[in-house]
C-alpha cells in the first residue's frame, strides 16, 4: 500500500469522500456531523492524504488540520468498507502521527462519533495512546461525540 498527499482533484478522491460523508449524514444528526466536505479539506491549514493499494484503488484516506502552533486535529479517518480490519486504518494513523511529529505539533486531537459504529475507531485511537478529552478548538460538549487527545 501507498500512502501519498492528495491535491483533491481527482474524481476517485471525491467519489470516497463523497461517500464518507453521505455515511456520516445516515448515522449522525447533522448538529452532530463535523465530517469535513471537498471544501472543507480544501483549505489551507489542512494537508489531506489517501492510501491506495497495488491496483492504485483508494482503501483509506486521513487528514491533519491544523489548530495551533502545535496542536492539530485528526480529520476524515476513513477506510473503504471492503477493507475494515484489514490494517488500513493502523497504517494510515502511525502515518498522520509521524507526519504530525514532523510538521512540528505536539499534540493531536480528534473528535469521533459516541455511537457503537464507532467502537472500532475509538479502540483503534485508543492503541494508539488517544485518551478522552474535553471538547477543543470550536468543538461544543455532546453526547454523540467523544473527544480524544494524545502527546506526542
Amino acid at each position: 500500500m501507498k500512502i501519498t498527499v492528495d491535491d483533491l482533484s481527482g474524481p476517485e478522491t471525491a467519489a470516497f469522500l463523497a461517500e464518507h460523508v453521505s455515511e456520516m449524514r445516515s448515522i449522525t444528526p447533522p448538529e452532530s456531523k463535523h465530517a469535513l466536505d471537498l471544501e472543507g479539506l480544501r483549505r489551507h491549514d489542512v494537508t489531506f492524504w489517501t492510501v491506495t493499494d497495488d491496483s492504485g484503488t483508494i482503501v483509506g484516506c486521513g487528514a491533519l488540520k491544523a489548530l495551533e502552533d502545535e496542536h492539530a486535529e485528526v480529520k476524515s479517518m476513513r477506510t473503504a468498507s471492503a477493507h475494515k480490519r484489514s490494517g488500513v486504518a493502523s497504517l494510515l494513523l502511525d502515518h498522520l502521527i509521524g507526519e504530525a511529529r514532523r510538521m512540528g505539533y505536539t499534540r493531536l486531537s480528534l473528535e469521533t462519533g459516541a455511537a457503537d459504529f464507532f467502537a472500532p475507531a475509538r479502540a483503534l485511537y485508543a492503541k494508539f495512546g488517544f485518551e478522552p478529552c474535553a471538547p477543543f478548538a470550536d468543538y461544543r460538549p455532546d453526547p454523540l461525540s467523544v473527544f480524544l487527545t494524545r502527546l506526542l
